[in-house]
């Protein structure tokens, strides 16, 4: 896996993170924030052919 790759999978493994804390803590700004910079970085990884499974946790 190149750098790019790496670094794209891991901004959005923090996004959700991110989206997730903001979404327990009723933050709803950040929430929607972080929406929006997950879809921004999903379409990314998409435009490069990099595969975004949904995570099971």
């Amino acid at each position: 896996m190149d750098a790019f790759t790496t670094g794209i999978l891991e901004r959005i493994r923090e996004t959700e993170q991110g989206l997730h804390r903001a979404q327990e803590t009723g933050d709803d700004f950040l929430a929607e924030v972080e929406r929006g910079e997950l879809e921004d970085l999903i379409r990314l990884a998409n435009d490069h052919g990099i595969s975004v499974l949904p995570q099971v946790a």
